[in-house]
């Protein structure tokens, strides 16, 4: 079961750095973040998790930028405002979620305690 967004009063954590991968190694299908080249599977189980938690750190923050994105095109206040819809088109979403990324925009922007679209509704 996924994990809740973090909140943002909540002191971020700070996993390994997602280090971006020479072109030459991209194109590689065996190549990930060099972890086929360790051989010692302490050292390796430890590097793996470490790029886990960034990527599902770097995820969760990707979300909340979303979520910010929705509620600021969705404001009445904006002339160019979209509807939920529309931007449940844009992102790929169900109406329902854009609703709740929506939601949980507002409360990101508010700065009130937000726990992340899945727990809305």
């Amino acid at each position: 079961m996924a994990e809740p967004t973090p909140r943002r009063h909540e002191p971020r954590l700070r996993p390994a750095p997602l280090l971006f991968e020479p072109a030459d190694a991209v194109s590689d299908p065996e190549h990930f973040f060099d972890l086929e080249s360790i051989d010692d599977p302490r050292a390796l189980l430890t590097r793996a998790t470490e790029l886990a938690q960034a990527f599902r750190a770097a995820a969760d923050r990707a979300v909340e930028f979303q979520a910010i994105a929705a509620a600021q095109l969705a404001d009445p206040r904006r002339f160019d405002r979209l509807t939920p819809a529309a931007i449940a088109e844009r992102a790929e979403w169900t109406e329902d979620y854009a609703k709740k990324m929506v939601e949980f925009g507002q409360d990101l922007l508010r700065g009130t305690d937000a726990s992340g679209p899945e727990n809305l509704g």
